[in-house]
């Protein structure tokens, strides 16, 4: 393959190799934009879910089951942020790979691992909320924190070797051109990797939530006939509604989640050459903004959420006995 050209309209990745990947020409001022607007975007990640991860982890009234999801989830989508944001920025501005191979399979174990993780967060969340909702009585006694800590640790771990396996074991290299990072699965692998990491966790938060809402709607349908008859259950009701509440803020995180990662699927279920470049990258970034929407979401509808950050950028988390604070009478 030939150098740059002296007309400079042919640029290469990596100009002394013969077998360099063709490298886009961009303009100074795109350049420097997208740089820009991918590091915002990044940092604002970061920021948003180490809120969240503080909270949570000064704060001891918020130390829940459910709050422990909710951490683990704004893990996964930081370290998005602050790892698979940066890097995939510079793979699109660039387009060339210029880290090495063995770095390019590292990354895609973190990359599929980060992603898995989130994924197998919203499914422990969706049983979390099954449990409360349909199941009250049981709920202190089945899920206890030291139980959620385990259960997300195990599920990190399962995530860690699935995607070694995938990456490393399954997968091989299809370098077109030298200055590229990407692993190929066969079309039966991918269907596999579909079904597993996918379908099957999305098939089981969906009937979790059909559940609950259902569930939810005949708790509060029972004890508003009963207020009506006189009879006193504000406390029950307080409380079946807050459940309510927390499950129908969390089953619009899990959709707007699942509606991120559909596009992403479908593309990985196609041959590279049946969506246009600028596509496949559009629906891979929206994959990675949702892990930005989170904390988002948790400011609409959480008032302890909203409350904490407060404390945060006032420094009052610095005060004494600061991690004792009771944002409200229920948390969940």
């Amino acid at each position: 393959m030939a150098y740059e050209t002296e007309d400079h309209k042919t640029q290469y990745c990596f100009p002394t190799n013969n077998s360099s990947c063709i490298k886009a020409r961009r303009s100074r001022y795109e350049y420097d934009l997208m740089y820009v607007s991918f590091s915002l975007l990044s940092a604002w990640t970061v920021f948003l879910n180490l809120l969240v991860i503080i909270s949570i982890s000064h704060f001891k009234k918020l130390h829940t089951p459910t709050n422990l999801l909710i951490l683990s989830l704004a893990v996964a989508d930081l370290l998005i942020g602050l790892i698979v944001m940066p890097i995939e920025a510079i793979k699109l501005i660039e387009t060339c790979w210029y880290f090495g191979d063995t770095f390019c399979r590292l990354f895609l174990i973190i990359l599929g691992l980060l992603l898995t993780a989130s994924l197998s967060n919203l499914v422990l969340i969706a049983v979390d909320r099954y449990v409360a909702v349909c199941h009250p009585l049981l709920y202190p006694q089945k899920i206890t924190t030291a139980r959620t800590l385990i259960t997300v640790c195990l599920s990190w771990i399962c995530s860690s070797f699935y995607n070694f396996a995938i990456v490393i074991i399954i997968s091989h290299r299809t370098d077109m051109c030298y200055g590229e990072c990407i692993v190929m699965l066969s079309f039966e692998g991918r269907v596999a990797d579909l079904f597993v990491s996918f379908l099957f966790p999305c098939i089981l938060i969906i009937i979790l939530h059909l559940r609950i809402f259902y569930v939810a709607q005949r708790q509060v349908r029972v004890i508003n006939s009963l207020m009506k008859g006189g009879k006193c259950v504000i406390e029950g009701s307080v409380r079946r509604k807050s459940e309510y509440k927390s499950a129908l803020t969390l089953g619009i995180i899990v959709a707007i989640h699942l509606l991120c990662w559909i596009p992403y699927y479908i593309l990985t279920l196609t041959d590279n050459t049946v969506i246009p470049p600028n596509t496949a990258y559009f629906l891979i970034w929206v994959l990675y903004v949702n892990s930005c929407l989170n904390p988002i979401i948790y400011a609409l509808f959480y008032s302890w959420f909203r409350k904490s950050v407060k404390h945060i950028l006032t420094l009052k988390i610095f005060l004494p006995a600061s991690s004792r604070v009771n944002f409200f009478t229920d948390h969940r």
